[in-house]
Formats: structure tokens, sequence, C-alpha cells
């Protein structure tokens, strides 16, 4: 019997396995199956489907699209692979694989084409919003920057472009279809969701899981310095960002990163290292120092925006040490194709790099 039609804006790679059994009923429910775990696999082309019968084949390719990205462009270097995807309606996204000691992959994945945050150190912030990315778009990301692998991933984090807790239904459908034992079967505990601190998605987060990883860019926690430079937190004040976090916690997640990203003169005083260790008081908590990754035309209160000095971020470093607070330093990677944390959006040429290939 016929499958009945489905629209081209619902790519396969999208859906969960009970979607994909009622979409194609009166299929038996193992065809639906095989298709999970082919996408799962990777595969994107239901020739390739051996175990399908060639003229079902025909039909599903007459009727449906197994994803609706295309990779516009590559660049690489030796630690960094950054993917440009577009869909069919024009937007563009960014989407990054690092490379980690012994031989560690991490997905980096996008939520949302642009960003409503607005960040004044980031260059997606800098870019507006354009729209959240569907199920299927945050998918196939993950599922290309594999194959640009050649092998498994080993972390996923969504801290690409845009701010995943306003889109979190279609994150949490994406990231159901990423860990379901049946498919892909990644494991929830190596991914982790950064936030600009959507209180109330943080509390659905803690309410209906999935049960990841959770980071705040909190940047600083002087609160109107924290407002100046990411203008969308003026509707989420700290205190209740950190009652979202506590609640959190309180329902089983796990110790909260909170990211640093340190502006030279900007945000690494000694005051910021206290009012940090205050806000991290009575939560369970790890801070990541981020030095800022330069990116073309960005600045702060009319001026530009500088990389922090080496004994400024050591200095800053130790101050939070003697707050009582555990320290870690994220690695600068990515640099030289513009796929470091920050720079998504910016072309690689606008850095100067000419070798893509070898950039770093």
């Amino acid at each position: 019997m016929p499958i009945e039609p489905h629209p081209a804006e619902s790519p396969l790679c999208g859906m969960p396995l009970e979607e994909l059994e009622t979409l194609f009923y009166p299929q038996p429910r193992f065809r639906a199956a095989q298709i999970f775990k082919w996408i799962a696999r990777g595969i994107l082309d239901f020739d390739q489907m051996t175990d399908i019968p060639g003229a079902l084949r025909e039909e599903l390719k007459s009727r449906y699209t197994l994803c609706s990205g295309k990779i516009e462009s590559q660049h690489r270097a030796k630690d960094t692979v950054k993917l440009a995807l577009v869909f069919p309606d024009g937007a563009r996204i960014e989407s990054v694989l690092l490379y980690g000691g012994k031989k560690r992959r991490t997905a980096c994945l996008s939520t949302q084409a642009g960003c409503p945050a607005g960040c004044v150190f980031c260059k997606t912030g800098s870019l507006g919003f354009s729209r959240n990315l569907s199920s299927a778009e945050i998918v196939e990301q993950f599922l290309f920057l594999r194959r640009a692998a050649g092998g498994d991933v080993d972390n996923i984090v969504v801290m690409g472009m845009g701010e995943p807790l306003l889109n979190l239904d279609e994150l949490r459908k994406a990231l159901a279809i990423i860990t379901d034992s049946r498919g892909m079967n990644f494991s929830r505990r190596r991914i982790t969701v950064s936030t600009c601190g959507i209180s109330e998605g943080i509390i659905d987060l803690g309410e209906k899981g999935p049960a990841v990883r959770l980071a705040l860019s909190l940047n600083t926690a002087d609160e109107p310095l924290r407002q100046k430079l990411m203008p969308i937190t003026s509707a989420q004040p700290l205190q209740k960002v950190k009652e979202a976090l506590a609640f959190f916690q309180e329902k089983g997640g796990g110790r909260v990163t909170l990211e640093v990203v340190l502006l030279g003169g900007v945000n690494t005083r000694s005051e910021d290292a206290v009012s940090i260790a205050k806000f991290a008081q009575g939560l369970d908590t790890v801070v990541n120092l981020i030095p800022w990754n330069p990116a073309p035309g960005l600045e702060f209160e009319n001026r530009p925006l500088a990389e922090p000095g080496t004994r400024e971020i050591e200095k800053f470093a130790r101050q939070l040490e003697s707050q009582g607070l555990k320290v870690t330093r994220r690695l600068k990677k990515g640099r030289g194709i513009m796929g470091a944390c920050g720079q998504l959006g910016a072309l690689p040429e606008q850095q100067g790099e000419k070798n893509l290939k070898h950039a770093d």
C-alpha cells in the first residue's frame, strides 16, 4: 500500500522512530526502524539503504527528503573543521568540529540562524536573529560533522549559533533522536548545553530533561556590566538565574560550568572575581575561562574589544581560585578559520588567513 505524502519542509532525519512509524503506515513498523537505523549510520541517500526493496526506495525518494541542508563551504585547520550549511529558505548557519587530546572529537551545534542575544563580544550576536532551527536541521549538523570527523564523535556541545533554550522544544526533539538507543545511541552525559541564562528554559530543562550537562555564559556577575555586554540579560536578573540553576541541580542536574569570556580591561577586575564567587555560592560549579577570540567589527562603549594579556588571564585565574573556585581554561582552537567561540558568522578571510587547510 502507498505511503502518505510528507511535507518537504520536514526531513526524516528530524523525526523520532515513533513518528516515522506513524508516517509510514500501513508499511510494516520494521521499515521505519530500518530507515531510522540507516539515518543513524549517516546514510542520507535512499539508494544506499540496501535492505529496503527497490520499488519502495523509489517511492520514498519521490515523497521524502532525508535532510535539507547543503554544505556551502568547509574550512579545515589542524584542530578544527568549520562547516557552513545553507537551507532551502536561504538561512545559513555554521557548525564546528573540534579535535582535543587523545584524538577526542567534539561537535559544536547551532540551534538558531543568527542569535537574538546580541552579546557585544560575539560575532553571531552582531548578525541579528533570523529564525529557530528545526530538529532535523540540528540533527543533520551532527551527521555532517561526524562524517567530517571520519569516525565517531566523543562529545556534543550546543554552543554554536543561537540561544539553545529559546528553541528548547526542537533541541529536545533533536537530542532525543541523537540519544535514542535504537539509533545513534549517543550518551546524554557527553552532551553540554550552553545558555545566556534563560531562567524559564533552565527550569524547563530541569523538569522535563533531557539529563544533559549545563553551562551558563556568565562572563561577569556585575549586573549592570553584564546587561551592557549581553543585552538579553536585562530580562534575566542574576538572582532569578541563580534560583533556576539551584532548581536544575535539585532535580538531578550535575555541576554547572560558569563560562567567562575574558575581555581585556573590561571584566577581569578583582571585583569581578569576587562577584562571580558570590554568585557561585551554594551551587556546584566550575569556572571556565575563555580568552576572547577576535572577530571583526566588535566593540564595547565605542572602543574596539581587545584580547586579555597572558598576565591579565593568570592574575584573574588566581583571584578566582583565591575565592575558593575551581577554574579551568578553554584552549584556543579554530581562530584561523573563524571557528572559535564567538567567531561564528565571520569569514576566515576576514582574519587574513590565506591557507585554510593549515590555518593554525
